[in-house]
Formats: C-alpha cells, structure tokens, sequence
C-alpha cells in the first residue's frame, strides 16, 4: 500500500505530507482546489515524464517522494534483477531540476525511468478520466483478457519467439539483398580475381624488382666504380694499401725504441686490415654485376605489368594488389555460401515459426477459457450499477499473422438496453456508460493485478443518486483485498470512505486535512 506522499514545490504545492492509510479512502475538494495535482506528483513516482513547467518556484528543484508497503507483493526478485536493495517498505524518489533534467530513486539507489515505470506498474494503478477511453483500444481489451487468464509467464514465452521469429526473417531478408546484389556482382569479382591470381603476386616483390632495375639499368656504371675502387686501393707502385703496408712497416721498426708510437702503429695496422677487406668485398662487388640485357627486359616486363595493375585498382604497390585479391576472394566466397547460410536460416525460421504457433494456440485457448467467467462478473457488476438490462460480450478472433501480443484481436461488445442489438463498445456506450464497464473491469482484474494500491481519479464522473451509491460500494469492495484511493465530487461515494483527504485552495498553495 501507498503509505505516505511528500511533494515539494510542484506546480501548487510548496510543501506537503500525506500519511495514508489501508482501505478504501476518499479525496473530496472542490473544482480546482488541487486534486489532479496530487495525482500528477503522485504519477511521477510510477516514471511519468516532466519538465520545468510544473515547478512552483522555477529556480529550485521539485522533490517528490513515496513510501510504499510490499512485503505481501513477491517483489524480491524484481529487487534482485535491479540491483536494487530491498525491504518491506520501499522509497521511491523522483527529482525534478531547475533545468529541466530528472532523477530518479529506488531506496537511494538511482534508476532509469524505465525500471520506475516497471516497478511502478506492480506497486499502483492510477486510474485517470482519459484512461476510459482505452476501453475502446483493442490491446487494452487483449491485455484485461491475459491478466485474468493469468497469462503473464506465457505471453512472455510468446512474445520472446515472435522477437526472435522477427529477428531471423529480417537477418533472412538482408542476407537474400546481399545474395542477389552479390550474384549480379560475381562476374565481376571472378574476372578481377582471375586477373590478379594469374599475376601470381609475391609479398615485397615490387621493391625487390625496383632495386633490381636501378642495378641493371647502372650496371656498366656501377661496375667501372668498384673495379677503380679496388685498383686505387691495390696497385703495386701507387696503391692505398701497399704504401700503407709500408707505413706499417716502418712504425714497427722504431716501437721498440719509440714507446709512443705503439698506439700509432696499432691504427695503422687496423685501418690495413680494414681496406684490405674493402678492397676484396669490392671486388666480389665488382664481379657479382653482370651486365646483362635480357634480364633488364625481364624486370621492365615484370614491373610494366605490376604498376598497370597497381594503376587500375587505384593502389599503391604489389603488396597492396595481393590484399584486394584476398579482399576480392572472400567476397567471392561469401557470395557462393550465401545459398547455404539462407538454407541454414530458413530452417532456423521454420522450427521458431513451430515454436511460435504452439505459443499462440496456448495463449488463444487460455484466453478463451477467461472469457466467460468475464463477460458473467462484468455483467453482474454493471447490471448492478443501473443497467438492468446490459449485454456484455467478448469477441475473440485469429487473426491472419502473428503479432506481438499473439494471434488474437479483441472486440469487446455492449448495450445497454433492451432490444439493442450488442455492438463495439467504442461506438454505442456513452461516457457514463463506459465509466461503470471501466469501473467493473478494474473491478473484476483487481485480484488478479495482485497491486498494492489503485486509485480511481473521478470514475464517477457521469453517475448520481443510487447508481453513485452503487459505484462507492464497488470500490469498497475491492477496498478488502487492496487499497483504493478515489478521487471524487459526489456525497454518495465519498460516504462509503473509510479515510477523507478534504484538499482545498489557499491563495499561497493547497491545502490538505485527513478527517
């Protein structure tokens, strides 16, 4: 049950508490006095959107707050699933900013609007005048039908497939695009494949053969180099090497005598050695260069046939050339496989399309097994309420698809007078008429909610004398096994209260006395 409401500088209302209690309790004001307005705060805890209009004092932020009992609701695992602390008794916090932002708070724990709605939805049924209109909404209809065939665990079995069902068609319907965009691009991908495999590309070849070329194309050049490299370095009477050898020669001739040039002497026979091995490496250098015409057309060939290639692919060497082909391969391949990967989904597809038609014949057997008990307390209630000679009927029909909620569609039927064929409700009930079907349907599921609290904001709207009196004793019924809060004008209502809110409008604000 809704135990207490604290609201803090929301449209109205600077500063107010409400203790409520069990029962059936009623809050009375005159027209304009405030109710709604409690009603509005009271909507945000259940995850309603609001923005800065409806704070009193714009510059600071509007706070309400709910404490709610749930010890006999079997919340614990919603709790857990949430992350959320639990206890018998839970705070729900919601917060409005001065620039417009919110906040929200299960036992100080923030949530998004989404779980506030969720747990909302399982702690209070706010019943507001527009929401009579929903009788006239076929998902509202189908929706009262699963809560009294308690079809809560199956329909989300069902409407678990039908996603998965939906999502496998979809996946089917992108991979059949690619397959048919894929196979008008085959032959184009082939031909390119081909040309780039008969090229039989090799990793780094391009730069190997570019450094080739320079070498052949320099060849007599380079040759000429290496072999004066080595003469200057070796001839006999002029030779680098043979006048260093004799400086050698000459420094190891006094080291004995002449300490100091032992370090000398040591250069000169390193820096000996080092040019003599230059001297033999540019020989072998010198030798290794053939000069050689065949092979030069050979490397431009090569080259010529790489750089077209690079230059139609609009690439930048061999390298790159051999990542398209492999790009080029796998789309070939993906193409060829998507006859398999469809033949594999659509199997997929055929077993949830199994799974999802046992789940709708569940669910319209189990629907259609609520019906009658239904449309009998529906009429014994209105029948009650000042319609005698009411018809009230549930048409339940298949329909050709599947669709989120199953494959049912709902009509629910109504006269209200003898002799007037039944017909949908939406286009022969007037406002009266559908505020007392709206009450009995609220009537007749409220057990089966299993919700702390419901709160009627003027379901009465329409009715007077004893029909009035007819409706307060409905909802002091359902009052033995919830709490009901009815927000109302009418004496006859309001008398079957067990706990008053009188709300009344001062110039700064409202007012509230629990009497």
């Amino acid at each position: 049950m809704l135990q207490s409401l604290y609201i803090q500088n929301y449209a109205l209302i600077d500063d107010l508490k409400i203790e409520f209690e069990n029962g059936f309790s009623i809050i009375t004001g005159e027209t304009g006095a405030g109710k709604s307005i409690l009603l509005g705060a009271l909507s945000l805890l259940v995850g309603q959107r609001a923005d800065t209009t409806v704070l009193l004092n714009k510059s600071k932020k509007c706070f309400v707050e709910g404490v709610f009992k749930i010890e006999e609701y079997n919340l614990k695992e919603f709790f857990g699933q949430n992350e959320l602390d639990y206890d018998d008794s839970v705070i729900i916090r919601r917060e409005i900013l001065d620039n417009g932002r919110s906040r929200a708070f299960v036992n100080d724990s923030p949530v998004n609007l989404n779980i506030l709605k969720e747990l909302g939805d399982r702690l209070i049924d706010i019943h507001s005048q527009h929401q009579n209109s929903y009788l006239a909404d076929n998902q509202f209809q189908l929706k009262v039908i699963d809560i009294l065939a308690r079809n809560s665990e199956l329909l989300g079995f069902y409407k678990s497939s039908f996603k998965k069902h939906g999502e496998l068609l979809h996946t089917l319907q992108e991979l059949q695009e690619k397959s048919a965009k894929g196979k008008a691009d085959y032959d184009y991908f082939q031909f390119q494949y081909n040309e780039l495999d008969a090229a039989r590309l090799k990793s780094g070849e391009q730069a190997v053969l570019e450094e080739e070329i320079k070498i052949l194309s320099h060849a007599e050049e380079i040759k000429s180099a290496l072999t004066n490299i080595s003469g200057l370095l070796s001839a006999e009477s002029i030779g680098i090497l043979g006048q260093l050898k004799e400086t050698v020669n000459l420094s190891g001739k006094i080291k004995n005598i002449f300490h100091k040039i032992s370090t000398l002497q040591e250069r000169l026979e390193s820096s000996f050695i080092e040019l003599k091995d230059i001297t033999s490496e540019a020989e072998m250098l010198s030798e290794s260069i053939d000069l050689d015409p065949l092979r030069l057309e050979e490397v431009k060939s090569r080259l010529d046939v790489l750089y077209s290639l690079c230059q139609k692919h609009r690439v930048s060497n061999s390298d790159e050339l051999i990542g398209l082909r492999d790009e080029i391969k796998g789309n070939i391949s993906a193409i060829t496989g998507y006859d398999e990967q469809m033949d594999i989904l659509s199997k997929q597809i055929k077993a949830e399309k199994q799974i999802l038609t046992g789940l709708s014949i569940n669910l319209d057997e189990s629907r259609r097994n609520a019906l009658v008990p239904f449309e009998q307390n529906i009429l014994n209630i209105i029948r009650q309420l000042g319609m005698p000679y009411a018809e009230f009927s549930v048409k339940l029909e298949k329909t050709d698809d599947f669709i989120i909620s199953g494959c049912n569609k709902t009509t629910f039927l109504f006269s209200a007078n003898k002799q007037v064929p039944m017909q949908d409700i939406s286009k022969i009930a007037s406002g009266g008429e559908t505020s007392r079907v709206m009450l009995a349907i609220k009537s007749v599921i409220s057990v089966s909610l299993a919700i702390p609290a419901v709160i009627f904001d003027e379901i009465d709207a329409g009715v007077s004398g004893d029909i009035a009196g007819k409706v307060g004793n409905i909802m002091q019924q359902m009052a033995n096994s919830m709490q009901v809060i009815s927000i109302t004008h009418l004496p006859q209502v309001a008398s079957k209260g067990r706990n008053h809110y009188l709300v009344t409008k001062l110039k700064k604000g409202i007012l509230l006395k629990h009497g």
